[in-house]
């Protein structure tokens, strides 16, 4: 049995609780026991119904001014402590450092099996949202990557994951495992979803749409995307943004303020995936200018749905991008993305091209990954056991 262990899990939609669903559906499809351990959160009921695989919740309590993130009470449910002490797992995989992470350590301790933690996100910059003590945030790294330093196996989903990693004071071996997605389509399917949604949307032939989608949080720097796109108001193009997050409602704000009302269109999250794969390849150029994401999962989906992304140059995330082949890079100011849009908006066949290349140098199915996935968990058993005499 591998055990794959997140603090949060659709319907909290975010690129990590996705990644960890798609690693229990796919180890599940290709023949391998698998079971989920993450905090309970409200609607989960068409998750649970359509899981193939077991889900153990544990009790959890809202995080404030972090919706839709959840804080994990495992010890304090006797319920869900009673299975914990009787589940048995072959190795067990960490998506996160915290609650649940710690979680699948303790269990790897006990049963003496392989721990696999993998480093997503960029933490520090969490924290200093929520914590404006400097000293308190450099505890709470250190904390993390004492975690990560407890791992049997620490994974990063792009090279370049690694300088975060030793910027925070890691100092062991890592290895890179990419992610994947879901969304892949034939080329003559695309072009009718496309269409349809176009049509949905209200968007005409001559008009551009862009789109985002992730939580809407400031971290994700999308107070830059609307700041360009108050340059370039005047421009046909419509924006919209799928997802939701703490700062929504000062985004609508801010939205006002710029005179974007007429451009910009929330559409809140989207849980049906198929619904998001069509709005995916409506778009003609997906924006993703963040900071903060280590890889942007998000990236590959459009990707999948041959929609090219536009990137800043100085993100960890634009690593896997070369400007003008599989993607778009800008420099991190609002009159150059803005610039960049609006030189796309002209060449929209440079557009397509780029669009298609992207679908096969940046997007790879979760199945080809989950392959790859499983040699490494064999591997990483046979050394454990050799490493304890096992």
């Amino acid at each position: 049995m591998i055990g794959i262990f997140n603090d949060n899990f659709p319907p909290v939609l975010d690129g990590v609780g996705i990644t960890a669903q798609n690693y229990a559906h796919w180890l599940k499809e290709i023949g391998h026991d698998v079971s989920v351990v993450t905090p309970y959160a409200p609607n989960m009921q068409e998750v649970l119904a359509t899981a193939s695989y077991p889900i153990h919740r544990y009790i959890s309590v809202p995080i404030p001014f972090r919706s839709p993130y959840r804080y994990g009470l495992p010890y304090l449910d006797i319920s869900f402590m009673r299975q914990w002490n009787k589940m048995k797992f072959d190795l067990v995989h960490a998506h996160c450092p915290f609650t649940t992470g710690r979680l699948a350590h303790k269990i790897a301790q006990k049963q003496q099996i392989p721990l696999v933690a993998t480093f997503h996100s960029k933490y520090r910059q969490d924290f200093e949202h929520n914590v404006r003590c400097k000293p308190i945030v450099d505890w709470m790294v250190k904390h993390i990557i004492q975690f990560y330093e407890k791992a049997d196996e620490v994974w990063i989903p792009l090279p370049a994951v690694e300088e975060t990693l030793r910027e925070y004071g890691f100092k062991g071996h890592v290895e890179v495992v990419e992610n994947g997605n879901d969304f892949y389509t034939s080329k003559a399917k695309i072009a009718i979803m496309r269409e349809a949604m176009r049509n949905e949307l209200g968007i005409a032939p001559n008009e551009t749409m862009l789109l985002f989608v992730g939580q809407h949080t400031w971290e994700k720097n999308i107070s830059f995307i609307l700041e360009s796109l108050a340059l370039m108001k005047d421009q046909p193009f419509y924006f919209f943004m799928v997802g939701t997050g703490y700062a929504v409602h000062a985004i609508r704000t801010l939205i006002a303020q710029l005179g974007l009302s007429h451009r910009v269109t929330l559409l809140g999250c989207i849980h049906d995936r198929e619904r998001l794969k069509r709005i995916y390849a409506a778009a003609d150029i997906f924006l993703f200018p963040s900071l903060y994401d280590t890889c942007g999962l998000v990236v590959r989906e459009a990707a999948a749905m041959h929609t090219p992304s536009l990137l800043l140059r100085e993100s960890t995330a634009a690593t896997a991008i070369t400007d003008g082949v599989n993607g778009f890079l800008t420099h991190n100011n609002p009159m150059d993305f803005s610039q960049q849009i609006i030189y796309l908006m002209e060449h929209k066949e440079e557009m397509r091209r780029v669009g298609e290349r992207a679908s096969k140098t940046i997007s790879r199915s979760w199945e080809s990954v989950m392959e790859e996935v499983v040699l490494r968990y064999r591997d990483l058993q046979e050394s454990y056991r050799f490493k304890h005499g096992k």
